[in-house]
């Protein structure tokens, strides 16, 4: 049990007073065989996730209470929490209470070793460190994944007990709903206890948590026999058979309705025979509570007001802070207090913290307040909540119940409210903060910066709200200043274009720059144009654009970056922004990094455009000062966002400069990694990485990387660039390991077709369809869909034969009905690969032209083909070469040398289906010499 905790009041009444738990013991039994095959000798452990669910008041708390109490008989390390009704809009509530009291007791070195990289990250989600930058939500989850997997690993067997799981924090459920899943492979146990009914919001997530359970026990009511032992249990042996009957009929064999009515009937001196039967119903009625006068009555109007004030803490309430909540001084609230343990409204241990005896109690008094006197106290909670230490994460749920009254102090209070929320990995919460701010509502001039607010806190969690808002901040008559407009569109442009809709992110930076007076923000906007043109797929002006991009260098150059009249004459085009945000130090941006953002996008447009690589690599180099990646571009910095150095270090793959690609790609995962963003940033440098271990003939590795960029996307859900480009690239990457059959599977499975995204940055899609659709037999299929893809690709200048090799492949499609015209196209292939001068990109094209020639030319050119790929980074390629080329030399020592060569190639690469043919071959080709 956490410390500090108090002991649970019962759903029952059963357990804490030393009566049996009626009609409970099959679900004991199952705790208990849980709990031994927990605690089995070291390292035989199992842990599993074990459910009890129930209509309220049957019973659920009182069995927790039990499995809590095996746990620690049997030494397990016991992690209890509860939900509560009035708190669900704390985040990270129920995980506080779970992790908080054993955390901060770890020694220095303890700590260290359960935090590991993840205690700037975890620490201000539980509590023990205070809110710095925004966090992502899921960086926050995975931090917790790993501290409580440590943390069992040290204190195992863990039993981890949540009650009340319908009313847990939605940040809490998430994360919980995740470990769920980890649960069996660790010595720890994880016990829930919810009843039936659900939040809307939390639905979805309690369902599937449920659903994973092992083992689920549902409460039934009890059966006349147990009631029957209750009531004379509480009234006396003399109870009548008719009198206890007739209570089972009136409380539907509910538990605590039965002990609640027993206090009535005890508190009214009621004889337990026959002839009082008929005030049974109207006794319980008043036992269940839910009229003030029925609370009135019972308590007085002090001990009522004291009970109202202690309504509004939820399950861990300070005496003090409920006592000046409802203005009661220290004597008038001992009273108070005395007055509520003896109607048993209130329990807890003498001097200490306070519970309701019972969650409906609690609703029933909250819900016994007039609607004014709950606003009134919610507003005195707030400050109150405040001045006592707790902060605004939790005084905001306070706030949240007051009515709007134009008040500026609120509305600043819940502006940082929300940046506390963000900065705990829990935008939600900061979302509802900042819509309630709006309400309040806030000054008109500040009113556009709290929509700003509103639309950047949900950039990682909800783009459609983030559209909707930044939309409104920029339409807002009072407006942003300078700085805030020009990274509202930027923001704005961003979710636009991450839901691939990329022309009505073209069309935002297009207007917003064609309205901004000349500097540095006009200029932002301008080189967002040209960054999000690049990516967009179908522009009806692409060559023209690359030229303009060219001229825009040029001008910068030329100027010096003087912001002069001719500036504001620079074509703007249409393009999207990038992630937007202004930098760390609060400067719009750094001007070394306007000139290192447009290098990096010209070596792109270079490089798609298959020019020479000298030219692409001068650029890059140009970006890098030092060799290192300036700040501006840094990964985790906001002004230009990931795609500029991802797109950088792409540009080094495809030129055969690995080593500057791993660099980038390795600071990436690291630089999210300790940033704790999870999400799509974090998936985004897996799949780089996978692109890279494949390109490098790294086949496993590429698959692995994949796979967790694959999930990742997963998590985020369908649609998003990220789950396109994870699923294409793990495709390639199992057909080029053997795995044929898997490669279709997956791509099926994941609808991985037409139609196509908008975002076009990583290898061209519609290319590597054709390519599946050749692989598994439809030539005509794979035909058309590389035609269609070269027209479009062509029209955009797009001659890259490594980021879209569709001359080749066409070539391959068409080879057996037109022979002429695929020696044609792969010819063309050639050429293009020649005049970007990279080894790996002439190597693989000519290797595809060798696939449409006669055997004695296609060995010559596969000659040539391994000169070029032994001198590239591209092992997988060099292997194909090898074995093609053996298999075209057909016997003698040259073709087992080169069969001999590719085998050990293949095998080194992973590449189990090319190893397995090299060795048929060399088998051959040795019988037949």
């Amino acid at each position: 049990m956490a410390e500090g905790e108090p002991e649970a009041g019962g759903d029952g009444g059963a357990g804490e007073d030393g009566c049996p738990l009626h009609e409970r013991e099959a679900e004991i039994r199952s705790a208990s065989r849980a709990v031994g095959a927990l605690t089995r000798p070291a390292g035989t452990g199992t842990g599993e996730l074990l459910v009890y669910t129930g209509a309220a008041g049957l019973g659920k708390t009182a069995v927790l209470t039990e499995v809590r109490r095996e746990a620690q008989r049997a030494g397990c390390t016991v992690l209890f929490a509860r939900g509560g009704e009035r708190q669900r809009h704390e985040p990270f509530r129920v995980v506080r209470r779970l992790l908080q009291p054993v955390l901060a007791a770890l020694s220095d070195e303890d700590r260290a070793q359960v935090f590991g990289p993840w205690e700037d990250i975890v620490g201000p989600a539980v509590g023990l460190l205070p809110p710095g930058g925004q966090l992502d939500p899921q960086g926050v989850r995975d931090g917790l994944d790993f501290v409580l997997t440590r943390l069992v690993q040290r204190r195992s067997p863990v039993a981890v007990i949540v009650d009340d799981l319908h009313w847990a924090d939605p940040e809490s459920l998430g994360w919980l709903a995740g470990f769920a899943l980890r649960a069996p492979e660790l010595p720890a146990l994880l016990v829930l206890a919810c009843r039936d009914e659900f939040p809307d919001d939390a639905l979805t997530l309690q369902r599937g948590l449920l659903g994973r359970a092992d083992r689920r026990h549902e409460l039934r009511p009890l059966q006349p026999a147990s009631v029957a032992h209750l009531v004379r249990a509480a009234l006396g042996a003399q109870a009548e058979d008719a009198f206890c009957r007739h209570v089972w009929a009136v409380t539907a064999g509910n538990p605590y309705e039965t002990t609640a009515l027993l206090r009535e009937v005890l508190d009214q001196r009621l004889d337990p025979v026959e002839e009082s039967t008929g005030q049974l119903r109207e006794l319980a009625a008043g036992a269940r509570g839910m009229t003030p006068r029925h609370w009135l009555e019972k308590l007085g109007p002090t001990a009522l007001r004291f009970a109202w004030a202690a309504s509004m803490l939820g399950t861990d309430i300070r005496p003090e802070l409920a006592a000046v909540i409802c203005a009661q001084g220290p004597e008038t609230a001992a009273q108070s207090i005395r007055e509520l343990r003896r109607h048993g409204v209130l329990t807890g241990a003498p001097g200490g913290r306070l519970e309701f005896l019972h969650p409906l109690i609690a609703t029933s008094v909250y819900q016994s307040m007039p609607a004014a006197t709950r606003t009134g106290m919610h507003g005195v909670a707030a400050v109150e909540t405040e001045n006592a230490g707790l902060g605004l994460l939790v005084a905001s749920r306070h706030l949240l119940e007051t009515l709007p009254d134009g008040d500026r102090a609120i509305v600043g209070k819940l502006r940082r409210a929300a940046r506390e929320h963000l900065a705990i990995g829990a935008p939600e919460a900061a979302q509802r903060c900042l819509r309630r701010a709006i309400s309040e509502p806030p000054a008109d001039r500040d009113r556009a910066a709290v929509l700003y607010e509103l639309g950047c806190s949900a950039l990682l969690t909800d783009p459609a709200t983030t559209v909707n808002q930044l939309r409104l901040a920029l339409a807002d008559p009072y407006g942003l200043g300078p700085e805030l407009r020009v990274d509202a569109t930027f923001r704005l442009a961003q979710a636009l274009a991450h839901s691939n809709r990329l022309g009505e992110a073209a069309a935002v930076c297009a207007e917003e720059a064609a309205r901004t007076p000349p500097g540095p923000g006009r200029l932002r906007l301008e080189v967002a144009h040209f960054m999000f043109a690049a990516f967009q797929f179908e522009d009806e002006d692409g060559p023209g654009r690359s030229r303009r991009l060219a001229e825009f260098d040029r001008m910068l150059e030329t100027v010096g970056l003087a912001f002069t009249d001719a500036d504001s004459d620079t074509d703007t085009g249409t393009g999207t922004g990038a992630a937007g945000g202004p930098s760390p130090d609060g400067a719009m941006f750094e001007q070394n990094g306007l000139v290192h953002a447009v290098a990096v996008l010209r070596c792109w447009d270079l490089t798609l455009r298959g020019v020479d690589r000298k030219e692409a690599i001068a650029l890059a180099e140009s970006a890098l000062p030092d060799g290192r990646l300036p700040r501006s571009l840094g990964w985790t910095n906001t002004t230009w966002g990931f795609e500029l150095p991802g797109i950088l270090g792409i540009s080094y793959l495809y030129a055969d400069r690995v080593d500057r690609a791993e660099q980038l790609f390795t600071e990436a995962v690291r630089a999210y990694e300790v940033a704790g963003w999870s999400g799509g940033h974090l998936g985004f440098a897996y799949l780089l990485t996978g692109m890279l271990r494949f390109r490098c003939g790294a086949l496993a590795e590429a698959e692995d990387y994949l796979r967790r960029a694959l999930r990742i996307a997963e998590r985020i859900g369908p649609g998003v660039p990220l789950h396109w480009d994870a699923v294409g690239a793990l495709a390639e990457t199992l057909a080029a390991r053997g795995r044929l059959a898997e490669a279709l599977e997956l791509a099926q499975t994941h609808a991985f077709g037409p139609p196509y995204p908008t975002v076009m940055v990583l290898p061209d899609a519609p290319t590597l369809y054709g390519r599946l659709l050749l692989a598994r037999g439809d030539a005509p299929g794979a035909a058309a869909t590389l035609t269609a893809a070269g027209a479009a690709l062509d029209a955009r200048g797009w001659r890259n034969t490594v980021w879209a090799p569709w001359l080749g492949h066409l070539a391959r499609a068409v080879a057996p009905d037109e022979p002429d015209r695929a020696r044609d196209l792969a010819g063309e292939a050639v050429r293009r690969a020649r005049e970007s001068g990279t080894d790996s990109a002439v190597g693989s094209a000519l290797r595809l032209c060798a696939a449409v020639h006669d055997r004695p030319r296609a060995a010559g050119l596969l000659a040539e083909v391994v000169r070029h790929l032994e001198r590239s980074p591209a092992r997988y390629e060099h292997a194909l070469a090898l074995v093609d080329l053996g298999e075209a030399l057909g016997t003698g020592p040259a073709a087992r040398t080169a069969l001999a060569r590719g085998l050990e190639l293949a095998a080194h690469c992973g590449a189990d289906g090319l190893a397995a043919r090299a060795g048929d071959l060399l088998r051959t080709a040795g019988a037949a010499g």
